[in-house]
């Protein structure tokens, strides 16, 4: 463990940038690759018992894809983060980064022409083994794929800190969940440009964040955690 008593996978600077990239595909999907959110399920179940109760039965079947992606993506995070200990080298934690980027980069590339759901689906099993696998920073249950959570954190936080003033816990949950909230925001904007300049390149910008994320935590695996694969991060 780090001086502070977490793995540096459960640091806040992971969080922050994992959450920016979160962000940055939100954005991505939403303005190139067929109008949606890749990074939660919450709709597409709602649009799925819509199609069910219109008797829209190729669309009820789609819909099952993302959704069927997503689960998956939890099923093989879970298993993975389990086996792959076996190794003795990397943390699962590290590895998962490692084939998120290799998918920016596939999907980054892939030609404009091919179907928008395959950034979709693809986003989904990615967003689903991230959340998790990323379950808690420091010590505070947080999410990096999704903001909702956060700001139900934010309000309810500050309600007890406005009775509780001295609480020093409760300003730090404030402070986290904000702070992961603005990342998201940041990556969405970023985003957002990048994908007017440069199109459906733009999404190779996430790199940037995803590799700085990579670094870190093969230098904590190699060096600063060396012999210390087995600790399970908290939340788990």
């Amino acid at each position: 463990m780090t001086r502070t008593g977490y793995l540096e996978c459960e640091r806040r600077w992971v969080y922050w940038l994992l959450i920016l990239v979160a962000g940055w595909y939100g954005a991505y999907t939403f303005s190139l690759r067929g109008g949606v959110f890749c990074n939660a399920q919450t709709a597409n179940v709602v649009l799925l018992a819509m199609a069910v109760g219109n008797g829209r039965w190729l669309n009820a079947a789609y819909l099952l894809l993302p959704i069927s992606a997503y689960l998956f993506g939890s099923f093989l995070s879970e298993w993975m983060g389990k086996s792959v200990k076996r190794l003795n080298l990397l943390r699962w934690d590290t590895i998962l980064v490692a084939l998120e980027a290799g998918m920016v980069v596939f999907l980054a590339l892939m030609p404009p022409s091919w179907p928008d759901q395959v950034c979709q689906v693809t986003l989904n099993f990615a967003c689903a083994m991230q959340f998790n696998t990323y379950r808690q920073v420091e010590g505070v249950p947080a999410a990096t794929t999704f903001v909702t959570n956060h700001i139900r954190q934010i309000g309810s936080n500050l309600a007890k800190l406005a009775r509780h003033p001295e609480d020093d816990a409760l300003r730090r949950r404030v402070r986290t969940h904000g702070s992961l909230l603005g990342f998201f925001v940041v990556g969405a904007v970023t985003s957002t440009v990048m994908c007017r300049i440069f199109s459906y390149a733009s999404l190779l910008g996430a790199l940037v964040p995803l590799g700085v994320v990579l670094a870190g935590l093969v230098r904590a695996d190699l060096f600063l955690e060396r012999g210390k694969l087995d600790a399970v991060p908290h939340g788990h």
